[in-house]
């Protein structure tokens, strides 16, 4: 099970987070959030997936981010449609065909969120199955991610499809051992995404949290 730790902000924090290898690291490109990225990121291990999250943005100015930060993935925490996603995938290949002449397909992979609280609707998920690479369940609240809280996980047990997905929402260290359970399910969860719960201010993640956590949930 892969690691994302979201909402990075400051550069020296984003190096010792790194420093602990997680599989992504999420940037938001959202002016509203309070962990809005402006700034640099720094020279990565190649191992780490550079992730841009975005809320309804434009096409063209989720291009213009990918170019400059050289992104790996795009998680759309808005209410992006089907025919969205395919329009921005077929953006995103024309943009890469210029370093790839021959490709086809668009190599930024694609990470749609859907935000549950107490019940969900599964079949909704279904249409965007074919059109990206991972869904993220997040906790519906008053923002757009980072609300800080779980939502019933005992929902997930209505989930059907195939299509791995990102679990998020409220995790931290006390959720180590549902978490283990979750694991041992047929539930196709392909990662974690925390945020909120390792942060001693927003967007400021505390590395020694995060290294117990890591080591809890993964040298067992």
């Amino acid at each position: 099970m892969k690691l994302k730790v979201c909402g990075m902000k400051y550069l020296e924090n984003i190096q010792e987070v790194a420093a602990l290898q997680p599989d992504y690291l999420g940037f938001i490109f959202y002016e509203k959030s309070k962990r809005n990225f402006e700034g640099i990121i720094p020279e990565l291990p190649e191992s780490i997936k550079k992730t841009g999250v975005f809320v309804n943005e434009s096409i063209e100015n989720i291009k213009t981010k990918v170019s400059k930060y050289n992104l790996d993935a795009i998680q759309l925490h808005g209410d992006e449609s089907v025919t969205y996603i395919r329009e921005l995938k077929n953006a995103l290949s024309h943009s890469e065909q210029r370093e790839e002449s021959k490709n086809t397909q668009c190599n930024t992979e694609i990470i749609k969120v859907f935000g549950i609280k107490d019940q969900f609707n599964f079949e909704i998920v279904q249409s965007y199955e074919e059109v990206v690479d991972y869904f993220l369940f997040d906790t519906k609240g008053k923002e757009r991610g980072g609300n800080g809280i779980t939502f019933d996980w005992t929902v997930l047990k209505n989930y059907s499809s195939t299509k791995s997905f990102f679990l998020s929402g409220g995790i931290g260290l006390e959720h180590v051992k549902e978490i283990q359970e979750i694991r041992k399910s047929n539930l196709p969860i392909y990662a974690l995404d925390v945020n909120s719960q390792f942060e001693i201010n927003a967007g400021l993640k505390s590395v020694s949290k995060l290294k117990q956590f890591i080591s809890e949930l993964y040298d067992k």
